[in-house]
């Protein structure tokens, strides 16, 4: 396939000037409020549709027998129980966004139930509590931060093995980059259909795991064996040592767990009833907080430029599966609690509970949008991915600001300060 074209009109991106007060301000103060009480009632009602789910699909193949076309009869267990997992999984990620919330402390005003309901909620999920909790701390603080961010930090052109800027600089983000250039590029980089397919899969079903073990996805600045298993590792600082050891029982509780229920049942029930919802719940997972993060206009910094306001507001907000229909977007954000229609609120205050969080962020979109920042990505779903994944494949070693070039070395967006942007809407480049 040759290069596309060398025009490119890349879009201007607001980089913003406001302090946290402005954030903070924008947001009603009964948003702050978080409920012992309330919170445990939507983990209750999550368990509750699950279960139910359950009883509806064991009735169900109960009528399977009594089908027409006894040939079909296996099509409609399969289907039957693919339904399931679908739905478990979903609702399965609203129990996960609790459990996200209890690390926050934004499940009550009590950090002792919330590390509690955490760490067994979290754990039931095969996350340890406070392994995730302290370096997920580290992203909120640090968000796209080159250096500094935990997850989601863009390989830059070194790392991928593209070739070298050209000494001319006639490839550098917001100028024209030359056929010559984007076809050194693709040869370098590819960008096969089938490629980034594969990609898609791997990533959404062991992207968590990978993560967890192995620092996929992480920082790549962290020696080579990261993990959130281990104590020492330069995650954690060595106060934190007793917490990771707990964490970790919770683990082996929850692995214990399934090889007992294995035993008392067999593999096939618990792999059915239990481990392809799980998988659902880490898919959702990383879709969602991939897409929250990653988009050719998400621009990451570094240390000269970065604050914790911009890291914050460098995230996005998606209706999830709202391509699908409106229905199907309010069910998806009623099922996983809204984690990713609110995320830039979450990002810039993360103890405001998910029930108070619509209010909050529809608070906070106005200043957004009276300052021209824009935050609102497409829609979360799996074409979504696999576009994105196709768009982002390097960011610049330098520069300030960068943004994620594609396939081609050609970035999607610049960059402009606020104050420039209400200016003129011109801006100044930067991410050079």
């Amino acid at each position: 396939m040759s290069p596309k074209p060398s025009s490119h009109e890349q879009t201007p991106v607001v980089i913003p000037n406001l302090s946290m007060k402005d954030l903070l301000d924008a947001i009603p103060a009964h948003c702050f409020q978080r409920s012992a009480l309330k919170s445990s009632a939507y983990a209750v009602w999550d368990l509750f549709v699950i279960g139910c789910i359950y009883k509806i699909t064991l009735f169900a193949e109960s009528l399977i027998p009594t089908l027409p076309y006894p040939s079909l009869h296996n099509v409609a267990w399969v289907s039957l129980w693919a339904f399931y997992s679908f739905w478990v999984g979903l609702f399965g990620m609203g129990v996960w966004v609790i459990a996200h919330e209890c690390g926050h402390q934004a499940f009550s005003e009590s950090k002792q139930l919330n590390n509690a309901v955490g760490w067994v909620l979290h754990s039931a999920l095969g996350v340890p509590y406070h392994s995730w909790r302290i370096s997920h701390a580290k992203h909120h603080a640090a968000t796209c931060h080159m250096s500094q961010d935990q997850v989601f930090v863009p390989w830059t052109r070194s790392e991928v093995g593209a070739p070298p800027l050209d000494p001319s600089g006639e490839d550098l983000a917001g100028a024209e980059v030359s056929d010559r250039i984007k076809q050194e590029l693709w040869e370098a980089l590819g960008d096969s259909p089938l490629g980034a397919t594969i990609e898609c899969i791997i990533y959404l079903l062991g992207g968590l795991p990978l993560y967890l073990l192995f620092n996929t996805a992480g920082q790549p600045r962290y020696p080579k064996g990261t993990n959130h298993f281990a104590p020492t590792s330069i995650i954690f600082s060595p106060h934190h040592g007793g917490q990771i050891v707990w964490s970790d029982f919770g683990i082996f509780l929850w692995f214990a767990a399934i090889v007992a229920s294995c035993s008392y049942w067999n593999f096939a029930v618990v792999f059915r009833v239990y481990l392809v919802p799980y998988l659902w719940v880490n898919h959702w997972l990383v879709l969602i907080t991939f897409l929250q993060h990653t988009d050719p206009l998400v621009p990451h910094y570094r240390s000269d430029v970065f604050n914790f306001q911009r890291g914050a507001l460098s995230t996005l907000d998606r209706s999830l599966l709202g391509g699908l229909g409106s229905v199907m977007g309010w069910i998806a954000a009623h099922a996983t609690n809204g984690i990713s229609e609110t995320h830039v609120l979450h990002h810039v205050t993360s103890k405001i509970p998910h029930y108070n969080a619509w209010e909050a962020a529809d608070a906070l979109r106005v200043k957004l949008d009276a300052a021209g920042i824009k935050r609102q990505g497409a829609p979360g779903g799996w074409m979504e991915v696999y576009r994105v994944i196709r768009e982002c494949k390097f960011v610049e070693d330098e520069g300030s600001i960068v943004f994620y070039k594609n396939a081609y070395g050609v970035a999607a967006a610049r960059a402009i300060f606020q104050d420039k942007a209400e200016d003129d809407d011109s801006g100044v480049e930067l991410n050079k």
